[in-house]
């Protein structure tokens, strides 16, 4: 995880600045939120107004600390805690029905075809059925599991892909819990793995940005970035956007295996732990110097940075004039996209881990106090 200064120079020799600012391919607009960041793409992109003001509608205590982000599907809302448990209540905070994991769960829920795909920090890949909690199959890896599942289907079959600290990523039928293919790195991984076409994107801790073919499980590319990728990619016809833990943010062309920019702010350089938003022509990303940066996704340089006052480490929502942040003193923030300018902040006191779920008018989130919170207008 040492980070060669050399290396980087090399491979930003490569960088192509004329690109064209992409159109977000995939936006949610309904009341869905099913998996972590809101698509395959991971781009935390919502076509979707933002409350202007906001109170506390509900909260609900767990046993132990959330990382895990809410997901969202019709009535039900899904988060894992620390305590073990699967938690699904109803968009009033009541419980519906709770599944006993083997350990702690820090992983974010996937909600896909009527099912609920979570792991475990004991390795183990969960099908629960979103109706009642019930158990449709386990698939165990080798190491904890740390970021979120993703899918795919080619049609006919759904595959889950999922990270594993055991340093592989695994391709499970989504029916039978049965694995497709296993696809090896050199350390941990610990994002989600990001999906565009028929490509599973994502990095971790050897420092490559792995691009690797579903229908086969054979890779395509490895992009060599030289550092820890803690975060997960977010798509865009074609381009990769990354924060790295030593503290620079990339858009990576993964077909031409070249670095359109690199951005760093050298008077800090602290680590990207959080992964990127994108809107139509910015990039959005919280980063554990306090503040929010907002980038142009052409060139890669600066629009504005707002200081959120601690430590970000969840990974901002952007809609089309709005973002939400939040950060680890627990104080929400909906900021203007234009300018930074904070619009409205909500401090619960209790360090927030992950992105929120949103959906029309309401915002949900947990926290390291062991609660889920609903904010919305009253």
């Amino acid at each position: 995880m040492s980070y060669d200064s050399t290396n980087r120079h090399r491979l930003l020799l490569s960088i192509s600045l004329l690109v064209l600012v992409p159109i977000l391919t995939d936006a949610q607009t309904s009341g869905s939120f099913s998996n972590f960041r809101g698509n395959q793409q991971l781009t935390g992109y919502f076509n979707i107004a933002m409350p202007e003001r906001v109170s506390l509608l509900w909260s609900f205590y767990t046993g132990d600390e959330i990382k895990s982000s809410p997901v969202v599907q019709g009535n039900r809302i899904v988060t894992g805690s620390a305590d073990g448990n699967v938690y699904c209540l109803d968009q009033n905070g009541r419980q519906i029905w709770k599944f006993t994991a083997g350990n702690a769960i820090e992983a974010t829920a996937l909600i896909h075809g009527g099912n609920v795909y979570i792991g475990d920090l004991s390795g183990n890949l969960y099908s629960l059925r979103l109706e009642d909690g019930e158990m449709n199959w386990l698939y165990k890896t080798q190491g904890q599991i740390m970021g979120a599942p993703n899918w795919w289907t080619d049609g006919n079959k759904t595959y889950i892909l999922i990270g594993s600290y055991d340093y592989l990523l695994h391709c499970v039928d989504a029916a039978r819990g049965s694995v497709v293919w296993t696809y090896e790195t050199t350390n941990f991984i610990n994002g989600a793995v990001a999906i565009e076409g028929n490509n599973a994107i994502f990095g971790g801790c050897d420092g490559l940005l792995h691009v690797v073919d579903i229908p086969s499980g054979t890779s395509r590319r490895k992009i060599e970035v030289a550092t820890y990728i803690a975060g997960s990619p977010s798509l865009d016809k074609g381009k990769a956007y990354m924060g790295d833990y030593d503290g620079y943010v990339t858009c990576v062309d993964y077909n031409r295996e070249t670095f359109d920019w690199t951005w760093a702010n050298e008077a800090s350089q602290i680590s990207f732990i959080a992964s990127p938003a994108l809107s139509q022509d910015r990039v959005v990303i919280g980063n554990r110097d306090r503040y929010v940066y907002c980038l142009d996704r052409n060139t890669g340089g600066l629009i504005w940075k707002t200081n959120t006052g601690s430590q970000v480490e969840a990974s901002a929502i952007v809609t089309v004039n709005r973002v939400l942040a939040a950060n680890m003193s627990g104080v929400l923030m909906l900021m203007d996209l234009s300018d930074g300018s904070v619009i409205w902040s909500y401090e619960i006191g209790s360090a927030v881990f992950s992105n929120p779920a949103i959906l029309q008018g309401k915002i949900i989130f947990g926290s390291q106090d062991g609660s889920i919170y609903c904010l919305g207008a009253k």
